[in-house]
This record gives structure tokens, sequence and C-alpha cells, in this order.
């Protein structure tokens, strides 16, 4: 390989590492959600806290880091179809751009 080619094809990986990079905080940026006086994340680790509890009320922090107290069942609803809407969204697009490599 020459010099040229070595650098068309660094550039390209480049490229396609930035979109990679700029598609993971388009999307991360849309989980987030106003719901019950916080503002969520709707990501695993939420989900997940949320799962963990029985009760039907449960205090926590939401990311502005302000205790509130919400209804477990209707925010992990609203989470979790945030989560999946966007996560079906983001694989459709990575894979149009894993398609173009």
């Amino acid at each position: 390989m020459d010099v040229k080619s070595l650098l068309t094809e660094a550039k390209a990986r480049f490229q396609h590492n930035a979109a990679k990079e700029y598609l993971k905080e388009k999307y991360r940026d849309k989980t987030l959600l106003a719901e019950q006086g916080g503002l969520w994340r709707a990501d695993k680790e939420t989900i997940a806290f949320l799962n963990s509890f029985t009760t039907e009320r449960v205090v926590l922090i939401d990311t502005y880091n302000n205790p509130v107290e919400v209804n477990r069942e209707e925010l992990l609803q609203k989470l979790h179809v945030t989560y999946q809407t966007i996560m079906d969204e983001y694989l459709k697009e990575w894979k149009e751009l894993e398609a173009k490599r």
C-alpha cells in the first residue's frame, strides 16, 4: 500500500468513527423524558433500578440531582416505551451507517 491509500483509508475510518459517535450522542439526548416532576433518562440503569422495587411509590434522584417521589409503574412504563422506541431508531440508523462502510 502506498501512503496515499493509507491516508484515504485512515480518513474513512476516522469519518466512520466520528459518525458512530455522533449517532450515539444524538440518541442519548433523545432518551431524556420529563415526567412526574423530574427529568429522567430512559436507560438500562434507570429501568433496572425501577424494576428492582415492588412498591407503588419510590423516591428517585432525577438528572438534576433532585429527589422526586414517583409512581414507579407509570414511570417504568414510559421509560421502557421511550427506551425501546429510541433504540429501534438508533439500530436502524446504525445499520444504515454500517452498510455504507
